[in-house]
Formats: C-alpha cells, sequence, structure tokens
C-alpha cells in the first residue's frame, strides 16, 4: 500500500512492530507532561515550547565546549543553531497572534523553565544512551533520539490540551520536529556514505 502511494523506502520488519529493536521513545507516559495543565492558551503552549528549545540549545552548546573532536564541536554548533531557528519560529508564532508587542528580550524574560525537550534532563539523556562524544554518528543519534522524545511528548500533550488552537499549534510543532529528525536522518545518511567512500 505504502509503495503504492509512492513512497520509495519500504522496508516489511520480520516479527513487525513487537520486533523492533531499535530506539524507542522511553520512560514512563506522564514524562514531560508535569509542563503542560491541559488548560494552556495559545501564547502559553508557544512559551513552553520556546522553553524546550531553549534548553536544548544550552545542551548542545555545553555539549561543544566540552568536545575534543573539532568535527564533533562543529556538529554540535550547527545542532545549536538549528535550535535557534526553530525559536525564532516559534517567537513569530507568538507575535503573530499576541494582541500585545512582545520584543525579543521582554519574551525570553517571560520562559522560565529550562527543560530539555521530551522531559528529560542533559544527566539523564547522557545516561540513558551513553553516547562516544567523539563520534559524528553517535551525536546525531542523540540528537535524534532527543528529538523523538520531544515528538513523542508533543503528540501526548496534544491529546491533553483542551483549547482547540493550543492543539492546533502542538501539532504544528510536532510535525517541525518531524523535519528536524528528517534533516538529521539525511545527515547521518552523509555520515555514513563519507565513511563508505
Amino acid at each position: 500500500m505504502l509503495a503504492g502511494k509512492g513512497f520509495k523506502k519500504v522496508f516489511n520488519v520480520s516479527g513487525g512492530i513487537k520486533a523492533w529493536e531499535a530506539k524507542t521513545a522511553i520512560g514512563p507516559q506522564e514524562l514531560g507532561m508535569d509542563l503542560f495543565s491541559g488548560k494552556e492558551e495559545p501564547l502559553d503552549v508557544l512559551k513552553v515550547a520556546y522553553s524546550l528549545e531553549q534548553g536544548l540549545r544550552d545542551f548542545y552548546l555545553a555539549m561543544e565546549k566540552e568536545a575534543k573532536n573539532e568535527t564533533v564541536k562543529s556538529l554540535f554548533a550547527k545542532l545549536a543553531e538549528i535550535e535557534v531557528q526553530h525559536q525564532i519560529s516559534i517567537y513569530k508564532a507568538y507575535t503573530g497572534i499576541s494582541t500585545v508587542d512582545v520584543g525579543k528580550d521582554e519574551f525570553e524574560k517571560m520562559v522560565e523553565t529550562r527543560t530539555l525537550e521530551g522531559g528529560l534532563t542533559t544527566e539523564e539523556y547522557l545516561d540513558i544512551f551513553k553516547p562516544d562524544m567523539s563520534s559524528e554518528t553517535e551525536v546525531i543519534s542523540l540528537a535524534m533520539s532527543i528529538e523523538a522524545q520531544a515528538l513523542d511528548l508533543y503528540q501526548r500533550v496534544s491529546l491533553k490540551v483542551e483549547d482547540p488552537k493550543s492543539r492546533d499549534i502542538i501539532n504544528k510543532i510536532a510535525d517541525e520536529e518531524k523535519t528536524h529528525m528528517a534533516s538529521l536522518g539525511k545527515l547521518l545518511d552523509t555520515l555514513f556514505k563519507e565513511v563508505i567512500k
């Protein structure tokens, strides 16, 4: 069916989803849900989303400082910049629906939480995935895992949030997480092709 719809890379996984052994979202069903009450108005949702992106950007910048390998340092800088772009998108969405003119500095002061996307702390991500910080592929795999956690969180939150407009915003942010994952996947493919050469 998928091939018939034009999908080019379709795989039949023996054993189905129960046989899947690759990375999946981890943690309890409630992980990260405390960031959202379910009563958020659209502007509140955007503030929380912005803070999650900031938390991940801070993480990448901290990892950039710790990395010994210059290529990996550069990769962490690139990942941090991707989060900045996502923050800009969220800020524009905020100013687009706010009835009050809010400057970027003022907006950032309104954003208090500094939690990583997906609801885990830096230490928890590093402890669970134990990436080799000198390996580009492991760094990208870690980034993909974090984005997968974020996507999972937004999908769970969209079921909890009552306001339809807030739910639409969450679903749009979730779609952007899918785009991030696709970009990281392409970057990983590029690295694998370079290794094969």
